[in-house]
């Protein structure tokens, strides 16, 4: 692929900036950290006008909680922290090695790519550069073409905050985000679908970039029979379905139940949604679907269900009969899913849950094991037997235990998919080390004598042997 020059001239500057800064102090890190939080605190409202214009209805409210507050939370660890993470790490030397000491180094990598999602087009975005920046790299930042507006705002902001040589920010669409994935960095962090995530991957290998993809899938979610507070699963559950639309790459895509409570948890989640959102028409927390490629495909999913016969329940607070022009799609429950249909096997990524009925747990375990391993899974219920049963019977990327989402807010977590939901994981000290090299470093003694383990071999080498076997 022939990259566009400008593109490459802006690579080029950070490369050899890297380069020629392979140590980035401390107090240099902590400037950057401080200049990308200035950067969000001095102009969140007009970040968040610019996410509500792109989603075409998304409050500031629900901006400020799912994108502001999860960076503010993400530069307090990393500065917390900051100090402690890069210093060199003593190890233990091996009897046979010693009296040499040994450390690891941990050092930037150099220049790290982000591709930013559409979704949470801040903090999917901003979160992997400011922990890129806190390991001393430089970052070249490619954010979704499908919020243009806070894309060009956040190029706009970056560019008065940063020289191009620490951070930048490039615009443009696939063909642009194609041109970008095939620049040699020294690490390209990816966040999207998992087709996209084949190609960023493919595109790297080209240049033995190293990556990390986070992606998605279809992510379960379990009502056990041990469940005893119904109502407070599925307001739970309703919450982390129907966060940003539903638009969550961690959002339980579907629902897995036992069948004796179908009818009672329909009951309690309609009342979840209506506690939570009393009307959906015009309502500045309930986010729209960000445009209407994405709404087609949903109503897509649905036709495919109905002609396969699956029930279609509308589950949303009653209408008010208000013209509502955003693409805010009331939430529905399908029952009577099957395997075959669509919408058991394409990510939803919308206010649409799938309800699974099961009998035994085996069954559910079975059918989760079937397919990629997902994202995220979540459990709800009481037996602790019932529940570690599950732990240890299935993979995904990230679990929580009666609740939704929360694994993903907690900063000492490592975040990230298994297989197909992605490979590689950030967050706190795992993603401060995601863009760290850790160099291995052995310091001889002046006192260690060369020769004993060197050839020639024979008798004095096999005595010394066997003493080092019996250490061992």
């Amino acid at each position: 692929m022939t990259l566009p020059s400008h593109l490459r001239a802006v690579f080029d500057e950070q490369f050899r900036a890297s380069r020629a800064q392979i140590d980035t102090p401390i107090e240099e890190r902590r400037r950057r950290l401080d200049l990308l939080e200035r950067l969000l605190t001095d102009n969140a409202e007009a970040l968040a006008a610019a996410v509500d214009a792109d989603f075409g209805g998304r409050g500031a409210a629900l901006t400020d909680i799912a994108d502001m507050f999860v960076l503010r939370a993400t530069f307090a660890e990393l500065k917390r922290n900051l100090v402690h993470w890069s210093k060199p790490k003593r190890v233990r030397t091996p009897i046979y090695l010693q009296p040499s000491t040994a450390r690891i180094e941990r050092q930037a990598l150099g220049v790290v790519g982000i591709i930013g999602p559409w979704n949470y087009p801040l903090q999917l975005t901003l979160g992997p550069a400011a922990t890129a920046l806190a390991a001393g790299n430089r970052v070249m930042v490619k954010p979704s073409e499908l919020t243009p507006g806070t894309s060009a705002l956040l190029a706009k902001l970056v560019k008065k905050y940063f020289p191009e040589s620490e951070m930048t920010v490039v615009q443009g669409g696939a063909e642009e985000a194609a041109a970008f994935a095939a620049l040699p960095f020294d690490h390209l962090f990816f966040t999207g679908s998992t087709a996209v995530g084949r190609k960023v991957a493919e595109s790297a290998a080209r240049n033995l970039t190293p990556v990390t993809l986070e992606l998605g899938g279809k992510s379960p979610c379990i009502v056990d029979v041990s469940c005893e507070d119904l109502r407070d699963a599925a307001l739970k559950i309703a919450h982390g379905k129907l966060l940003n639309g539903g638009q969550t790459c961690i959002a339980p895509d579907y629902l897995v139940l036992p069948r004796h409570m179908e009818a009672a948890f329909v009951d309690a989640y309609r009342g979840a949604i209506a506690q939570m959102f009393p009307q959906v028409e015009g309502n500045p927390d309930y986010a729209a679907i960000v445009n209407e490629h994405h709404q087609a495909r949903l109503k897509g999913l649905l036709d495919d269900a109905v002609a396969l016969d699956a029930k279609v329940m509308d589950v949303g607070p009653a209408a008010t009969g208000t013209t509502d022009a955003s693409r805010r799609m009331r939430p529905v429950l399908v029952l009577d899913v099957r395997p075959d249909m669509r919408i058991m096997d394409e990510e939803i990524f919308g206010p649409v849950l799938p309800v699974v009925l099961y009998d035994q747990i085996d069954e559910v375990l079975v059918r989760i094991n079937a397919g990629p391993r997902p994202l995220a899974l979540y459990w709800f219920g009481e037996d602790t037997a019932r529940r570690d049963k599950v732990l240890r019977g299935t993979v995904s990327g990230g679990v929580t235990i009666n609740d939704t989402l929360l694994h993903v807010a907690h900063e000492r977590l490592p975040f990230g998919g298994v297989g197909e939901s992605g490979q590689g994981a950030y967050h706190g000290e795992a993603g401060f080390l995601r863009f760290t090299h850790q160099k291995s470093v052995l310091v001889q003694s002046r006192w260690a004598q060369g020769g004993l383990l060197y050839p020639p071999y024979g008798a004095r080498f096999e005595r010394i042997m066997g003493w080092i076997r019996k250490l061992l």
